[in-house]
């Protein structure tokens, strides 16, 4: 089935032309179905990309999905023009008054700020506790889940001497996760931070299982199952070349930056990076959209009841 998004928004384009199944608004309302519903809540400064690579996965399912792109209405984004907003994203409070079957909160480039400073930290704060009683379940990436996993279980992230920057090796902790369904043993996940989590805060929590572990980047993936929450502290959504880009926008900027390990053939910079995580991105999407398909309620309305 495919993934339903308005009809021009500028990742459609994208994504048709990589086969992804994209239905209309016209065709959507004309199926006697009930699309899962998932918001994404996007808060990295280039929405078109993030919303894209969202999309991808969560359109790769054989449901049908409905995404809600949302945004933070205390900030201002410099970014992503004022009139891509005004076309497709609502505010937090435009939806509040809504229930959604999955959400997903994204990174954010202000990792390095304790979370009490981030100047919309109060209104995440409200999200986060809406989640409980609006979303089924919950999908949280990098700085996002950072700030979720602080939020929920008061895990504090540490600054790192130097960024992880690169494309590492995970080691599949639980096989038998239903999140993991799939998973080969090892695998490979970009990885682009200044922060972490870790692993003796995780395990030193009730309620938290960590399922991937990187030995060089440490945790990656955490479940939740009472909260029904994910929390992802990598990129394993990611473009092809989005590492790539980060590099070239530091060096050209003079920014103090290391090639990302791992990446670069020969660690040439000159050689087209080779994507080794794509299938894995899929599954663990696929993974997590078909558990919220069988766990979620027929009636929406009884989410959080």
């Amino acid at each position: 089935m495919p993934i339903r998004i308005p009809d021009k928004l500028p990742a459609r384009a994208t994504l048709e032309a990589e086969g992804v199944m994209v239905m209309s608004e016209r065709d959507a309302t004309r199926q006697d179905i009930r699309p899962l519903r998932i918001g994404l809540l996007n808060l990295m400064p280039n929405k078109v990309r993030t919303e894209t690579q969202i999309a991808r996965l969560i359109g790769a399912t054989p449901m049908q999905v409905e995404m809600t792109l949302i945004r933070i209405g205390s900030h201002k984004s410099r970014n992503t023009a004022e009139d891509h907003l005004i076309s497709f994203y609502q505010t937090w409070e435009d939806v509040k008054d809504q229930k959604f079957d999955g959400f997903i909160i994204t990174g954010a480039p202000i990792e390095t700020l304790d979370f009490e400073d981030v100047t919309y930290w109060d209104e995440l704060s409200e999200i986060f506790e809406w989640t409980r009683t609006h979303v089924h379940s919950c999908f949280n990436i990098c700085w996002g889940a950072m700030a979720a996993i602080y939020y929920f279980h008061n895990v504090p992230k540490y600054e790192l001497e130097a960024k992880a920057f690169g494309v590492y090796r995970h080691r599949n902790l639980v096989p038998a996760s239903p999140y993991l369904s799939g998973f080969s043993d090892d695998f490979s996940i970009p990885v682009s931070r200044w922060t972490e989590v870790r692993s003796e805060d995780v395990h030193s929590r009730q309620g938290l299982e960590l399922l991937m572990e990187s030995d060089v980047t440490g945790p990656c993936l955490i479940s939740e199952e009472d909260g029904n929450r994910l929390y992802i502290f990598n990129h394993i959504e990611y473009d092809s070349t989005s590492l790539a880009e980060e590099y070239f926008r530091d060096f050209e900027a003079g920014t103090p930056i290391d090639l990302p390990a791992n990446y670069f053939p020969a660690d040439d910079p000159k050689m087209p990076p080779q994507n080794r995580w794509r299938s894995h991105a899929h599954l663990l999407f696929g993974n997590w959209i078909n558990q919220i398909y069988q766990t979620t309620p027929f009636d929406i309305e009884n989410i959080g009841t």
